[in-house]
């Protein structure tokens, strides 16, 4: 191996360590799942691609910094037999909740197509969250992988993770 080789490499294996480490979190996912139901929530109110755009960032932002807040008071004091300052509780917090406003940019991107007028707005709403069914399927393979499963078990966990994308579609084809 050259030294080009292994830079390459290295560089394939940081992306996907950031995606594992940002992305493929409890906080990706449940980030992915409340992006579709807020997409099904403000969808099922004939509200325009731009009305569902704002609905869905504003909500994740809202939780997102719930989440923050959350987890820096819960880590700030005494753990693992040291303290730990409220400084280093929100650096912490900042970090670990960083996925649950990544999930958001696929699916909110897509809402854009609407707001743009390239795709009808209810278009941009069902392709949007197709897309989460997909984020989640994806998300769901890299939780097994991580764990070297076997590619069937990969592919089962793949399949019962986009499942709760799944379920917001059904929520969204009963209200409509």
């Amino acid at each position: 191996m050259t030294d080009g080789h292994s830079g390459r490499q290295g560089r394939r294996v940081g992306g996907l360590h950031l995606v594992r480490r940002h992305f493929a979190t409890d906080e990706g996912v449940y980030g992915v799942i409340l992006v579709a139901g807020m997409i099904v929530a403000a969808g099922s109110h004939e509200a325009t691609a731009w009305q569902v755009f704002l609905q869905v960032v504003g909500t994740v932002i809202v939780f997102w910094a719930a989440h923050v807040y959350a987890g820096t008071v819960a880590h700030h004091g005494f753990e693992d037999g040291r303290i730990i300052g409220i400084r280093e509780s929100l650096r912490l917090s900042l970090r670990r909740s960083w996925g649950l406003l990544v999930s958001a940019l696929i699916p909110s991107s897509i809402l854009l197509l609407g707001v743009a007028h390239i795709v009808p707005d209810d278009a941009a709403a069902w392709i949007a969250l197709w897309t989460c069914v997909a984020v989640l399927a994806v998300l769901g393979y890299i939780a097994f992988a991580r764990r070297k499963a076997r590619w069937y078990i990969r592919v089962l966990g793949s399949m019962a993770t986009a499942g709760f994308g799944i379920l917001m579609i059904l929520l969204k084809s009963g209200v409509h």
